[in-house]
Formats: C-alpha cells, structure tokens, sequence
C-alpha cells in the first residue's frame, strides 16, 4: 500500500523512534544503503527556490542508488500550466516517487489524491518534516538520546515550529514555544501535538517571554521573513528583536547549543557570531537534512 509523508502527525512514537534511528545508522553505514533506490527515479516539483533542500534530495538519492529529475515550476515555466492533480498523476506515470517543496499544503493534498506513487513533503506552509528529523538527528547525536531533552523556539510560529512539535512530541521532547504576540504556532497543531505529548510525557508549553526558556537544552532560532513576506524590515524588527537569538540569551537560558534551519539573517533573528560559535549545531543541521531524508526514502521505498 502507497504510504506518503506529508507530516508526522498520524506517526507513533515508536515508528518515530525507529526512523531516526535508520537516519543514524544511514550516515554511519552509507555504503550498506548504496542500492536501496537501485533503477528508481524520483520527481522533484519545486515552486520555491532552495539550497539544502534541493541539493541534500539530489546527492542523497544519488548516494542510494537513484535518480531525482528537478522540476522547477518558475523558471521552467510550469507554474499555473496544468493542474496539480494532472501533474502528478502524469508524474506518477514514470517516478517512483514525487518530492514537492510547494507553497501550500493544498497542493501536496492534491499530489496524494492523483499519485499513484509516495508524494514526500519537502516544505510547505504548514508544515516542514524533512527539517524537523534532521533537527533531532542533530540533538540525538549531540546528546546521545532526544526523549526528555528541552527545545525553545524563539521566533514565529510557523510551519517549521509545527513539524518541530510534533516530531518532538513523538520523541519524547519537551517543547517551549517563545514567540512575539500575534504570531502563535497553529492552535491545531500544538493541541495535537500535546495530545502525543501525554503518551510519551513531552510537556509543550506556549509563552510570550523569553524568560521562560530558561532551562532549554537547546534554543532553535528561524527567519523572521518567510519566503515571499512583503513586510517592511523595519516593521518586523521592531516587533522581533526582543526574541534575537544571541549570546545573551543563550546565558540567560543555560542552553548548550543553539539550532537554525537557514537560511539565516545574520544579526537579525540570531547573530552571526553566535551561529560561528562552538555552541552552534547549524553546520551539522543542514548536513543531516540528506542523511534524514534518505532515511524517508529507504522507509517509503526500500524493499
């Protein structure tokens, strides 16, 4: 039976578990992986620009034995051609699997509902899974485990802090959620992701005071412009910089390290000293994107 990943929202914790785990042993034991995609093709419907993520898909796939097409929906002139049904079911006729990094979630939805083979969600508004594994592959290497750690998000709720929630959620994670007034994550989302949290005694909190990550492990920083926000600077900075992720903060909270997704505003949303620092895991974030993903894919595709 097809199985997508749109979010992980409908995972358990134990398949949670179990897939960060093939993640990790994945990036140690690539060679032991190098046929998983073996003579299959996979379709990459791009309508944002990227770096990790297009590049991370691309080599990783070529690592387990198989091929990505990139299709890129702006400059190759497909954006608003044919419907999203058609194109993947089109699409669905030669992959093996389609990735989309889109601008709604609606149109993964209508992927799924046409495709015949796994549609991966690459990025959406409302929702980034693919960051979010390698997010706590990151914290599981570092730490050695991620059940009962403590993440503060400091920034906007947006559909990284949901995928965060709710992978940490299934991971056992508590999650402090700072975020400016007005710009709360989902109120869906964190109620489910509290509802995981009651299985596997994750506590999410919500706040508006930076003060209260004190205690955070580790502290995860995110752009304050999300792609195609026509917000003037000026207005975003007066209502973010009080949420900065800086060296100050970082020894007001104890936190160890410090996460960022990229790309990254250096001196804006964190400062760029701080993300040159020891304390900086962001290096290694990007790099597990691959390593995560590959994981999904043997998960979806392997025999």
């Amino acid at each position: 039976m097809k199985q997508n990943l749109l979010t992980f929202a409908d995972w358990t914790p134990s398949a949670m578990q179990n897939l960060l785990e093939l993640a990790h042993t994945i990036k140690q034991t690539p060679a032991a992986y190098a046929k998983v995609l073996a003579g299959k093709s996979v379709a990459a419907v791009f309508e944002k620009p990227s770096l990790r993520t297009r590049v991370s898909f691309d080599i990783g796939i070529n690592k387990l034995g198989g091929h990505m097409v990139y299709l890129d929906c702006q400059a190759g002139k497909l954006a608003g051609r044919e419907d999203a049904k058609d194109m993947a079911a089109n699409l669905s006729c030669w992959a093996d699997a389609i990735v989309g990094r889109v601008n709604a979630h609606s149109t993964l939805e209508q992927f799924v509902s046409a495709s015949r083979v796994p549609v991966i969600n690459a990025l959406c508004d409302m929702y980034h899974p693919c960051q979010a594994l390698a997010d706590y592959l990151t914290l599981y290497e570092t730490f050695g485990k991620v059940d009962g750690l403590t993440m503060a998000y400091v920034g906007d709720g947006n559909n990284v802090t949901h995928s965060l929630l709710l992978v940490g959620a299934l991971l056992g994670c508590h999650q402090i959620v700072v975020t400016p007034p007005g710009h709360t994550a989902d109120a869906t989302i964190v109620a489910k992701a509290k509802a995981i949290g009651q299985q596997t005694r994750a506590q999410i909190s919500e706040t508006t005071q930076v003060s209260d990550a004190r205690g955070a492990d580790v502290l995860y920083a995110d752009t304050w412009l999300s792609m195609g926000d026509t917000t003037p600077l000026a207005t975003i900075k007066e209502k973010f910089m009080p949420y900065q992720v800086n060296e100050a903060l970082m020894a007001q909270t104890g936190a160890r390290y410090v996460l960022h997704c990229q790309p990254a505003h250096r001196d804006l949303e964190i400062t760029s000293t701080l993300i040159d620092s020891e304390q900086s895991l962001v290096m290694r974030q990007a790099e597990n994107r691959m390593h995560g993903q590959n994981a999904i894919l043997t998960h979806l595709l392997g025999a």
